[in-house]
């Protein structure tokens, strides 16, 4: 089973921005992966998608803002978060798309002044 490591998060004011770093145990060639949030007493949301070939997607929530990418060689996916908002606080997780290996421990990003 594929484990994977989250790290990145932080304490930032609203406007700044963070990058999240995923970190997975074992080859992630050809996965479509994704980056997903959970706030406080909500369910887990995804927040962006990125293919095997490098095709991404986001909601509308955070298009424009959130960048997805992704590094083969190093089984890496990556999270580029500018003009982070306070609604954007959550820890953030990164999974399969379908969310189908064991879900790592995720990285607090928390945006308030």
């Amino acid at each position: 089973q594929v484990r994977l490591v989250e790290s990145g998060g932080g304490l930032v004011q609203p406007g700044g921005s963070l990058r999240l770093s995923c970190a997975a145990s074992g080859s992630i060639f050809e996965i479509f992966m994704a980056w997903y949030r959970q706030a406080p007493g909500k369910q887990r949301e995804l927040v962006a998608t990125i293919t095997s070939g490098g095709s991404t997607n986001y909601p509308d929530s955070v298009k424009g803002r959130f960048t997805i990418s992704r590094d083969n060689a190093k089984n890496s996916v990556y999270l580029q978060m500018n003009s982070l908002k306070p609604e954007d606080t959550a820890v953030y997780y990164c999974n399969t798309v379908r969310g189908l290996w064991d879900w790592g421990q995720g990285t607090q990003v928390t945006v308030s002044s």
